[in-house]
Parts: structure tokens; sequence; C-alpha cells
């Protein structure tokens, strides 16, 4: 390893044991990171708006202040990339994606904490031949894109011990790709799916764990943390289908048919260079990822 590994063999005999906030703890990577992160290892301290309003940077500093975490991961985000288009939606993305990311840097540089932010492959145009490192210049195309980057940019003003984490294609505990799949296969309907658009599905689990990887060490910077390999909607629907042993009609499309008030990146495609070259980690191919999912699925 290139970089300092800060956790020591203190931390891991549980004296003196790290404080870890996660935000957004109720989505699919909060819920993911809460089993990564091992409550031997890590004293965790889940919140969801309900408990912090991360865009009120008043109560942001006092319960930070407060709980004083080692380590704080902001997994809370305006998501509904389609809602992010509308008018009166923008003022309240900008707040979630941007001044929240600022609220929590500000709060975590005053205190010397470490600070992890989630991003997206939506801070890139999607226009690409080869697959997006982070040294490529980000061109977001839509509201969401936009937002999430500016969050980026506002960690790295504020925060100097921070990690910014571009995810895509994401699924775990909760709705996502997958599982709306699956149930559209058990309701017996014509299923189209987009083929013109190519990324790689990525498990919440994997993604924690690379997280957790990386908060042990002192190797800040950007990175991305997507699963290897690379697919388009319909392949991976398919695959789903195919994994399950599910029997359906499922017939390809192209974005242009399929409207969307949001531009979708065409090509999503991460490559994990800081990863590999920080850490000398992989991250796991997407379809291992995937059926270790679908068996938990069946169960």
């Amino acid at each position: 390893m290139v970089c300092s590994e800060e956790y020591t063999e203190l931390h891991k005999n549980g004296e003196n044991m790290k404080k870890v906030l996660i935000t957004g703890a109720k989505g699919q990577l909060g819920l993911a990171l809460q089993k990564e992160l091992s409550e031997s290892e890590y004293e965790q301290i889940t919140t969801d708006v309900e408990e912090l309003d991360i865009t009120n940077i008043a109560q942001v500093q006092a319960f930070i202040k407060e709980k004083q975490p080692d380590i704080i991961i902001n997994c809370a985000a305006y998501t509904a990339v389609d809602r992010c288009e509308e008018k009166e939606e923008q003022d309240k993305v900008y707040q979630i994606n941007a001044l929240g990311p600022r609220n929590l840097s500000i709060a975590a540089e005053e205190i010397g904490a470490v600070m992890v932010q989630v991003s997206t492959d939506y801070v890139f145009d999607g226009e690409s031949k080869k697959p997006y490192d982070e040294f490529d210049l980000p061109n977001p195309q839509s509201v969401y894109g936009r937002s999430k980057l500016a969050g980026e940019e506002f960690v790295k003003e504020f925060c100097k011990k921070h990690f910014i984490v571009r995810t895509a294609w994401l699924y775990g505990e909760g709705k996502n790709f997958v599982k709306t799949m699956v149930s559209l296969a058990k309701k017996q309907v014509p299923i189209k799916v987009v083929n013109d658009q190519f990324g790689s599905p990525t498990s919440a689990r994997a993604l924690a764990a690379m997280i957790g990887k990386l908060i042990k060490t002192s190797c800040y910077g950007t990175y991305h943390g997507t699963c290897e390999g690379v697919t388009n909607w319909y392949e991976f629907a398919q695959e789903i289908f195919k994994m399950g042993g599910l029997e359906v009609d499922l017939s390809p499309t192209t974005s242009e048919e399929y409207k969307s008030a949001a531009k979708r990146p065409k090509y999503s495609v991460l490559e994990k260079k800081m990863y590999r070259l920080n850490l000398g980690e992989t991250m796991p191919h997407w379809k291992e990822e995937l059926k270790i999912y679908m068996a938990n699925l069946e169960e």
C-alpha cells in the first residue's frame, strides 16, 4: 500500500474505538455500511432526515460538535433524477446535494474528522468511448449531476481529510432496478429495457466494503467505486432473470423511445484507478455480486 494506514492495532482491539456518523442511514448504502462497519470496530451514529437535517448548517455543527465523530459518511442525497429537473424542486436539490455536503464538511473540519462524500457517474457527460477515471474532467448534463458535482467541490474546499466516492447503478436493500425487474417478471407483463446505456451494476455491499477499506487509510482524494465489468440495462435485466430462473417477455428499446426528463449518461463505466494505485485493490465483478444478491433475495 502506498498510503499509510491510520487504523492502528489499538482500534482493532476495541480500545479508543472510532466513531462513525452515517447520514442517510436508511438508504441502500447506509444500510449496507451499518452491516460492513462492525460494531466491534466502530461506534456507529446513524441519522436520517428525522434526526439530522444536513441542509441546516447550525443544526449540523451543533450535532457534530456534540457527537464528535472521527468519520462522517454522507449517504444522504436527492436522487430522483427526473424530479430534479422540475423547476420547483431545484432549490431543494441543491440544498441537499450541494449545501448538505458543504455543511458536513465545515463541521468535519472544525473537529478534525474525516469526511466521506458519496457521489455519482452523473458528474460526467456520458459521451466517452473509454472508462472515465478520477482524473477526467466532469461535465454534468443534468440538474442532479450538477448538484452532486457542486457537493464534491464544497467537500474539497472545506475539509482537508476527505474521500469522494463516485458510484453508479447501485442496488441493495430498498427500491432498486433488480427488485423492480423481479417484481415485473412475477406479474408476467411484457418488459422493455433500454440497451444503449452502458455501465457497471454495483451492489451496495461491495461499495460499503470499499469505503470500509478507504477509511482505514489516509489515502484521501476522489475515487470511483463500481463493480468490474461492463453491460447495458437490457443485458443486466437478462442476467437478473437468468439467475432468478424467471421466464419473461423481455425486449430491448432505446433511450430515444424511453423518454425521461433528465438526460441519462449513455456511457457510465468508471475506472477504479485511484483504488488500484493507492490501495492495490480491485472491485468484484458485477455478475459475482448479483449472484450473491439474488441468492439472498430468494431467501
